[in-house]
């Protein structure tokens, strides 16, 4: 088989695997929005493909989480059956991620006995698995802190399971693109560092959102442009030390984000228009086009989902295209690394 056709098959496999990331950062803001990320109180990594299966089961199940603090302070007007309700969408996120873990690993196997792979290359590959692991292992620490006193994971492991998500992805999406596009001879384009600058502030505006979600900060000041009757909203230095307020205060917090959104979004208007004139690569052309677009509507669906208070459907619409958009940006970065001299 052809080294063209050997990429593609290797592209296509790590391209499907960031599907299913993409897929599990999705149903995991669902799975936040509906309160369903505490309901399942223990970790099995090895046993916990299997959900519950008979009355006993599931009566044993809920007890563990009878004695949770979610329970005991928010939803102790639990039944067993109320409690499948949330239940059910943890299980399939965990069983997601199991899934993706023998999604990436017998394929690359296969690639590697067959030398799609080359040795050389194994210790990427290797790493990719070895951090989907630990994005497990990272889940878990992040569902523990909600399992003690306060019945809310930590904004802080939240925001480090979300970010450690999208740098796997990252990863993964990186080497699928490399092989789809093996560039041995070229330069840089000007815009290379451009790019880089442009997704640097996208990663920070995500992680940024990252906090609202984790505070759930976008539940108060459901107003826009104005953050109630005020532009600087009263509070927002509230928390002693200063540096406090940047990830603890929901005033701040949200504030922030919104600070950090609409700038990104002007300086993509600005990118694309200047891009435009600049000369870009035949390859990507598409992407700075495709890179607005996505801004615009990354930007209806925060206000939107900040008017509505948070509703779960536009709420996790919002994450999935705030990731499209950090992957139209990785494309185009890729796409300007090296170009023909």
């Amino acid at each position: 088989m052809s080294d063209t056709k050997q990429n593609r098959q290797v592209a296509t496999w790590l391209l499907v695997c960031c599907g299913l990331v993409f897929v599990m950062v999705v149903l995991g803001g669902v799975t936040r929005l509906t309160g369903s990320g505490l309901s399942m109180a223990d970790w099995r990594p090895i046993m916990g493909w299997l959900p519950p299966i008979g009355d006993a089961e599931w009566r044993r199940v809920f007890e563990i989480y009878q004695q949770t603090p979610e329970f005991l302070k928010i939803n102790s007007h639990m039944d067993v059956n109320e409690f499948k309700g949330i239940f059910w969408l943890e299980y399939l996120h965990r069983l997601l991620g199991r899934t993706i873990g023998i999604v990436f690993l017998v394929p690359f196997l296969v690639f590697l006995a067959r030398g799609y792979i080359g040795l050389q290359e194994m210790p990427k590959y290797l790493l990719m698995f070895v951090l989907g692991g630990l994005q497990g292992v990272l889940g878990w620490y992040m569902v523990k802190s909600g399992l003690i006193d306060n019945p809310h994971v930590s904004q802080y492991r939240l925001t480090a399971h979300l970010l450690a998500a999208f740098l796997i992805y990252a990863f993964m999406f990186w080497v699928a693109m490399s092989r789809l596009f093996p560039q041995q001879q070229g330069i840089r384009h000007p815009w290379f560092g451009k790019s880089v600058m442009l997704i640097v502030l996208i990663s920070i505006t995500i992680i940024s959102g990252g906090f609202v979600a984790g505070l759930k900060a976008g539940e108060i000041y459901n107003t826009f442009p104005l953050m109630g009757a005020y532009w600087l909203p009263p509070g927002l230095s509230a928390l002693d030390p200063f540096w406090r307020n940047l990830t603890e205060n929901m005033t701040t917090v949200q504030f922030n984000h919104r600070l950090l959104a609409i700038t990104t979004f002007f300086v993509i208007v600005v990118f694309w228009w200047r891009a435009r004139k600049a000369g870009m690569p035949q390859r990507s052309g598409p992407a700075v086009n495709a890179l607005l677009h996505t801004a615009i509507l990354q930007v209806i669906l925060g206000i939107s989902t900040l008017l509505l208070s948070v509703p779960t459907a536009l709420a996790a619409a919002h994450q999935g295209v705030a990731m499209l958009l950090f992957t139209v940006a990785l494309y185009l970065v890729h796409s300007l690394r090296k170009v023909p001299i």
